[in-house]
């Protein structure tokens, strides 16, 4: 059976899987990353991780993969097939397409971006199925975004198209590992809301998904906390939005996973500010932690329909 291999590296973990031409996932695993032993280990992961995926898929599909699709975080050079920098996992330059090529035999490798691979797949397969015009924002450690523009995304003219997590919302607010000062991703990221709430609560160990269930029970102390961070992403999101004139925002990451508690208020703090702007749909991502993998796939099948055509 004709299959592709998906592989989506995040900083403690691997997802992986064999996708068919249809989007089937005919086989899934997970893997750790090893990064506690450094960026080589890391990257050795990764290769073996693919080349049992191959050994797999000629064993129980009986045949090889056609091509591999691998989603990574950090800075990525996708044209060149390099994995440019992450500081999660301490890696730089590393050519991941030619070493993941070598190790699976020669067969073609495409390389993405985490974020807007699984900004593909939410647009292609999940909650932007449909919109020719979309913006995914994950609301995660930090925050990113894709751009999607009729079924593809758009990476800038050097790669770095969709840091919306680095819109300045607050000029007087808190540093950034950027070096700007109140960034939007020091104020409406989960890890922003779990600061927030453990110092509001006085429980070092109270995080985002905590503040949501306090918001929902009524405790003002963490309403707070959930208005500052709501009105601050869409402060964020109305900037984004003046920009690209999405169609759909597509909101995921774990601060999506509070459903309306984040989402009734959200679109309405949106649509308090917008003027002269079209208001987009604001819905949920669709495909939760396995964007980056499906993505990933698709990365893949479309190496091979390019290649097909040429």
């Amino acid at each position: 059976m004709k299959h592709v291999i998906a592989l989506d590296v995040g900083g403690t973990g691997m997802k992986a899987a064999l996708v068919g031409a249809d989007g089937a996932l005919l086989h899934e695993a997970r893997r750790a990353t090893s990064r506690q032993r450094g960026p080589e280990a890391v990257v050795e992961s990764i290769l073996a991780f693919a080349a049992d995926l191959r050994a797999y898929g000629e064993e129980h599909l009986g045949e090889s993969a056609g091509a591999a699709g691998v989603a990574v975080p950090g800075i990525v050079d996708a044209e060149n097939g390099i994995a440019v920098y992450s500081s999660n996992l301490g890696w730089r330059d590393v050519p991941l397409r030619e070493l993941l090529g070598e190790r699976l035999g020669g067969v073609p490798v495409a390389l993405g971006h985490d974020v807007r691979t699984g900004g593909l797949a939410e647009g292609r397969i999940g909650a932007g199925k449909g919109a020719d015009r979309f913006l995914f924002v994950p609301l995660g450690t930090g925050i990113a975004g894709a751009i999607g523009i009729t079924g593809t995304i758009e990476s800038g003219a050097h790669g770095y198209a969709g840091e919306i997590g680095h819109i300045v919302v607050r000029p007087d607010g808190p540093d950034c590992g950027c070096g700007q000062r109140g960034c939007l991703e020091t104020l409406a990221s989960a890890s922003a809301v779990t600061r927030a709430w453990a110092a509001a609560s006085g429980d070092p160990a109270a995080d985002a998904a905590d503040c949501a269930k306090a918001v929902e029970s009524g405790d003002p102390a963490a309403v707070e906390v959930w208005r500052n961070a709501v009105d601050a992403l869409a402060a964020g999101l109305v900037t984004a939005l003046t920009l690209l004139d999405p169609r759909t925002l597509i909101i995921g990451g774990g601060l999506a996973e509070a459903g309306e508690t984040l989402f009734t208020p959200l679109r309405a703090a949106v649509e308090e500010r917008v003027t002269f702007q079209k208001l987009p749909h604001i819905v949920p991502a669709a495909l939760g932690d396995t964007a980056g993998c499906l993505g990933a796939g698709l990365l893949a099948w479309d190496l091979l329909s390019t290649e097909v055509s040429a």
